[in-house]
């Protein structure tokens, strides 16, 4: 077992004192089989009026209201979690699950809902062509077929960081030969689902103990990767950046369908053209 100490700041400065609108942090980690949350702590500057929820996906969620205009708006969220995920994990498939193609029961459907299906547009199935191409056979073991899909993805696109928001859909991401972790993760959630299987996306911290894996620094990272619904071993998490299978190194706080749905802090502000000045972003991950 590994224990963490986590610090994530988020710092937006303004010309003048603006007028803050309301803001959702997804900053909490989710406690799983392989992660224990030991402590957790906000700090915000101004002070607001901070309400917790859960969402459908059953994230954490902080909304935050301010009543007084400021020049500057801090988020420090500060956590321990103590992570046991096996570096080399064995799933429990369910034998019906465990070859390619398989079905879902009636009530994995039913819950699984728009999971499964595609949530971009691909007028003529390129994605699901590429997806199809690397099926090895019919049937074909499920796992195998997952990790094939994810190391192609780690093998054939460069990583590349990106400081503007947003992210690539999969289709602009085969076609750049590029992207970030972001990016990865909706291209593979997204090849999957045309194979009808159900994939969520996954925010998070990576961690980075020998300095070797991609889309972090040498002090952590936010990261995105991809859960895979298969019976019997539940959610699977992919991360097709670092060509890896499991939860070893991954510190997940929000799930969702979309990938925008989970960013960790969103908002808005009133105030004039020019008066954003900048926004900052630093995170620590460490024994």
């Amino acid at each position: 077992m590994t224990q963490l100490t986590i610090t994530h700041v988020t710092r937006y400065t303004f010309r003048q004192d603006i007028a803050l609108g309301r803001h959702q942090l997804m900053l909490r980690p989710r406690e799983t089989r392989d992660l224990s949350l030991v402590s957790f702590a906000l700090d915000i500057r101004p002070e607001p009026v901070l309400d917790w929820s859960h969402d459908v996906a059953g994230n954490a969620v902080a909304s935050a209201v301010f009543p007084t205009p400021a020049r500057m708006l801090e988020i420090t969220a500060w956590m321990e979690v103590d992570l046991r995920a096996p570096v080399w994990p064995v799933f429990p498939i369910a034998a019906s699950a465990a070859s390619y193609p398989s079905t879902y029961s009636p009530d994995e459907v039913t819950d699984l809902g728009a999971l499964p299906a595609p949530q971009y547009w691909d007028a003529k199935h390129r994605l699901r062509d590429w997806a199809e191409s690397l099926v090895a056979a019919h049937p074909t073991d499920t796992l195998a077929l997952l990790k094939d899909i994810s190391n192609t993805i780690t093998r054939d696109i460069r990583y590349q960081s990106r400081e503007t928001e947003g992210t690539q859909g999969p289709l602009e991401t085969l076609d750049r030969g590029w992207g970030t972790c972001r990016d990865f993760a909706v291209l593979f959630a997204e090849a999957v689902r045309t194979l009808g299987l159900a994939a969520r996306l996954v925010s998070g911290y990576l961690f980075n103990p020998g300095g070797e894996l991609v889309g972090s620094t040498d002090t952590g990272a936010t990261h995105a990767w991809t859960e895979v619904f298969i019976p019997g071993a539940g959610w699977i998490p992919f991360d097709p950046t670092n060509r890896s299978v499991g939860s070893a190194n991954l510190i997940p706080v929000a799930v969702a369908r979309n990938i925008h749905q989970i960013s960790p802090v969103s908002g808005s502000f009133s105030g004039r053209n020019g008066d954003f000045l900048g926004l900052d972003v630093t995170v620590d991950v460490r024994t």
